[in-house]
């Protein structure tokens, strides 16, 4: 089969086609792995192949398919993982050049066990930038990362191969994290669909307070698929809820009538949409109310700058990961991350008490605003792109530009992507659906709702765009 008639297809499909025995989950990676080695050269999106391991994964996927045993819901599927989700003999670079010489992973994280249990076939690993610090595709390890809707354009980041890799066809869904928008980002810059659950949703390793793993998809519903297979408890993430067997995939359609949605396109602070951008959510906004839903503006929800406090926390986290890297050259660690993670040594723990504090505020501010509200569209972030080169939309202050991403970390909302519209230049434009803490299956259902509605094709880069 040729990658045209795979991409065509949707998770679902693909699972109906390997019971049917139609399709063979050998036969699908060969086509998925030949692909991927064909378009990564222009993109740069993966790295540590696995063909051996891969295939003998997709052969034992077979047999199951033969005896109407899958594993689940990803049984066969072609996939890859990010750099930062650890899995045993796998490595661990964390984007960081300096990390280079370190030895394989010597453990998996709850998404790789999910993943291996269930099935998937993982042939690579995905690129991000160091420390997964920067929202774009720039790394000392792994160089650029660039977007097949145009090379010269940014992924986002911090999953930023998984972006760039799966809207070019170079695998059919992946796992990414997110700490500031790292999963929203990268799928808005590739027109992807993507969910940062709510925290707990998706256990992860090392556990965080902010970071967690989510699925990144051509679809809401290939994301919701996954989705269903990396929700689990693990005890090794304290923040991780019971499983409650929620089927995510099959319970997408919705009638949205009568949901009251606001359209937030100015949080209070910091950048204000392009107009592409704004123009995007508005519209976005006028799909839905023709479906039914109450959709009003949203008044900007915050009146301090809910960003600063973020940035000071993240600065230090740096620090101490930059401080603690094995010895290295100037070119160990990228530039940008390196100057202003080193800025983190001149906060006292004060300074970081206080900004929690002022981070607890925020959030009151927001959750409040959040009130009356079912549901909030947004924009990803405020402009469509920017150079593949650059570390951010600012140099001094790489992840400014994540104002309507970062702040739903600390809240612990779902919050989840889809391109509703593409720019000038044929860059897609994502929009964010915000739901409150739990709904995750609501906000995959909106998201849906909207991937119906839009009246945008989605002609894939298959082959990579100049």
């Amino acid at each position: 089969m040729s990658i045209e008639e795979l991409i065509a297809m949707n998770l679902g499909d693909l699972a109906d086609a390997y019971a049917a025995r139609t399709l063979s989950p050998v036969e699908v990676l060969q086509t998925v792995m030949a692909h991927a080695e064909a378009v990564n050269p222009a993109i740069n999106a993966l790295f540590c192949f696995r063909p051996d391991e891969a295939l003998s994964a997709a052969r034992a996927s077979e047999a199951r398919w033969k005896t109407g045993t899958p594993a689940g819901p990803l049984d066969g599927v072609p996939m890859t993982v990010k750099d930062s989700v650890a899995m045993v003999g796998w490595p661990y670079l964390h984007g960081i050049k300096a990390n280079a010489e370190l030895p394989p992973s010597n453990y998996n994280s709850p998404p790789a066990i999910a993943l291996q249990e269930g099935g998937a076939v993982i042939f690579a690993k995905t690129t991000m930038p160091d420390c997964g610090l920067l929202a774009a595709g720039v790394s000392s390890m792994h160089g650029i990362t660039r977007n097949p809707w145009g090379l010269k354009w940014n992924t986002g980041g911090s999953s930023a191969g998984a972006g760039a890799s799966v809207a070019a066809g170079a695998g059919l869904v992946s796992v990414g994290t997110d700490i500031a928008g790292s999963v929203r980002l990268p799928a808005g810059h590739c027109g992807l669909a993507s969910l940062k659950p709510t925290h707990g949703r998706i256990p992860h390793l090392p556990a965080d307070t902010m970071r967690m793993a989510g699925p990144m998809a051509r679809s809401v519903d290939d994301a919701a698929r996954l989705l269903t297979v990396l929700t689990r408890a693990d005890e090794r993430d304290t923040w991780s809820f019971p499983n409650d067997g929620t089927q995510y995939h099959q319970r997408l359609g919705r009638d949205i009538k009568g949901l009251r949605i606001g359209v937030l396109t100015d949080m209070g602070f910091g950048p204000k949409p392009e107009p592409a951008v704004r123009d995007a959510v508005e519209a976005a906004g006028r799909l839905l109310a023709g479906d039914g839903a109450i959709v009003e503006p949203m008044a900007p929800p915050l009146d301090i700058d809910g960003y600063a406090p973020i940035d000071l926390f993240l600065q230090v986290r740096g620090f101490v990961e930059v401080s603690g890297l094995p010895p290295h050259g100037d070119d160990g660690i990228n530039p940008y991350v390196k100057a202003w993670a080193l800025g983190g040594e001149r906060h006292s723990g004060a300074d970081m008490y206080r900004a929690l504090g002022a981070i607890t505020k925020m959030k009151t501010a927001l959750l409040a605003a959040f009130e009356g509200w079912d549901y909030v569209i947004a924009p990803v972030l405020p402009v469509v792109n920017f150079p593949a080169e650059e570390p951010g939309v600012s140099r001094d202050v790489p992840l400014a530009h994540t104002i309507f991403t970062a702040m739903f970390n600390q809240t612990g909302q779902p919050a989840a992507t889809v391109c509703t519209a593409f720019d000038e230049r044929h860059l897609p434009i994502g929009i964010q659906v915000i739901g409150h803490r739990c709904d995750d299956l609501g906000v995959l259902q909106v998201a849906k709702a909207l991937e119906q509605l839009r009246d945008v094709t989605m002609d894939w880069p298959l082959t990579p765009r100049a």
